[in-house]
This record gives structure tokens, sequence and C-alpha cells, in this order.
């Protein structure tokens, strides 16, 4: 999938830069590159990019005043050098927030957060279709061996029985392997949905756990090749009623 972008920037360097990284990255194709917000306006309101890098202080009208004009807002990122704007951005609804100078690897983090959001708004764009009765449940989510997850601008293929555990950090999750960790930018819940429940269950708000790989079961915990597992309230229960079923069925 390609995501269409525009940027508006002021400054010629910043301007550059952003066109520079945007061409790094096979998913982004920059449609325009505007130095006058008036200039852009004209052109957002024909077009219809699917991210929009924004600069906040500029001439004749900042970026903050472009947006509230804008009747159909595309997936914002704003860039400034002045982080005091941060709050009334998000107030906007402002996907993420670019402090100048932008590294190359702050614009990745920033254009997966954006990438994602729109591609949620288009899912819940679509119209609501009959589920056929062969789709099969969440509890087996994939059929195949393997999932493929982010790792920067490319995707990396993570075979489901050579994982033990998986972590959730905010916006990131980290999958650990025999063979090392993992990093992408994910939300742990979203991970989980792709993940068979006959091989892995949720023990803690933070934590996954990969059933074949555990050595031990506590109340309080599991222990996955030396390294504890916390199991929290709210999913004790049902981990406990899972596992008894387990021992159940290979009777």
């Amino acid at each position: 999938m390609t995501f269409n972008c525009v940027i508006v920037e002021d400054e010629p360097m910043a301007r550059q830069l952003l066109t520079q990284y945007i061409e790094k990255v096979a998913a982004l194709e920059l449609l325009a590159a505007f130095a006058n917000p008036v200039k852009a306006l004209d052109f957002l309101r024909d077009k219809h990019p699917d991210i929009l890098f924004l600069d906040v202080q500029m001439p004749e009208i900042t970026g903050i005043a472009l947006l509230k004009i804008l009747k159909k807002t595309p997936v914002i990122i704003l860039t400034t050098a002045y982080s005091e704007y941060a709050i009334e951005g998000y107030q906007l609804d402002v996907t993420d927030y670019l402090l100048k100078p932008i590294t190359f690897e702050r614009f990745l983090q920033a254009v997966e957060k954006a990438t994602q959001k729109v591609t949620t708004l288009a899912a819940l764009e679509k119209p609501t279709q009959p589920v056929p009765v062969s789709v099969p449940t969440p509890a087996s989510s994939t059929t195949e061996g393997y999932i493929f997850v982010k790792d920067g601008n490319k995707l990396v293929k993570v075979r489901l029985n050579e994982i033990m555990y998986i972590e959730g950090l905010k916006d990131y999750v980290k999958i650990h392997t025999p063979k090392g960790k993992i990093t992408t930018l994910q939300r742990l819940k979203v991970l989980e949905q792709q993940l068979p429940a006959t091989q892995f269950f949720r023990v803690h708000h933070s934590y996954i756990v990969a059933l074949e790989w555990i050595d031990v079961i506590q109340r309080d915990e599991v222990e996955i090749s030396d390294q504890m597992i916390p199991v929290s309230d709210t999913y004790r229960k049902a981990f406990k009623e899972y596992v008894e079923q387990l021992q159940i069925g290979k009777h």
C-alpha cells in the first residue's frame, strides 16, 4: 500500500530534508511540497493526501490556523522548532509532533504511527459486510506458522514456534525469541489478534506468553527460559481455567 504525502514547510533546508526522508521510504509517495501555506491550502482543497507534514510557524498563516481551515483533514505530522505548540496540536488530533532538527529514526517512528492511523481510518470507512460462516474465529486468526512485523521500513518474518513471549511497551512491542529480541512499533492488543489462541495467552496487560515455552506456572507468574513473567489479577482466573482445560484434554 502506498501513502500519499504533502509537505508544507517554509524553511528550504527542512523541506529538502523531509523530501529526502520520504524518498527513502518505499511506501511513501510525495505529491507536492510547499513553502507557501496559502498555496498549499488551495492544493489541499482539491487534493486529499493521506499524510500531511505541516510546519507550525509560517508566514501569512500558521500551520495550526491552516488545520482549522481545512474541511477534510489528512493524518497530520507537525514539524517545528518550538515544543510549546505540542499541546494545541494534539487538541487538533495531530498524530505526531517532530521537533527540529528531525532525525531519520524519529521520522520513521512518526510515519509508522501515521500509516497505521490511515489504515485504521480506511478500514472504518468501508461498509460492513456480512460475515460468512466459514470465516475463522479470533482463536484461529492465523493458520500460518509465522507472522510478519514491521522493523523500520521493512517487514520481518517471525516464526510462531520461536516466539517465547511478547512484551508490550506503550506503542512498541518486544518479541522475545531464542535468537534475540525483535522490536516493532505496534500495540500489543493489535499483535494479539494475529496470534492463535491455541498457542498464546495474555497473562498481563504487558505480556503475552507462548504456552509451549512455559517451564513453570505459579500463582502470580510463569517462568520462561529463566525469565519470570507476571500473571496479573485481571488474567489469572482465565489463564488458570485455560491451563486446566489443556490438562483435561490430555487425559
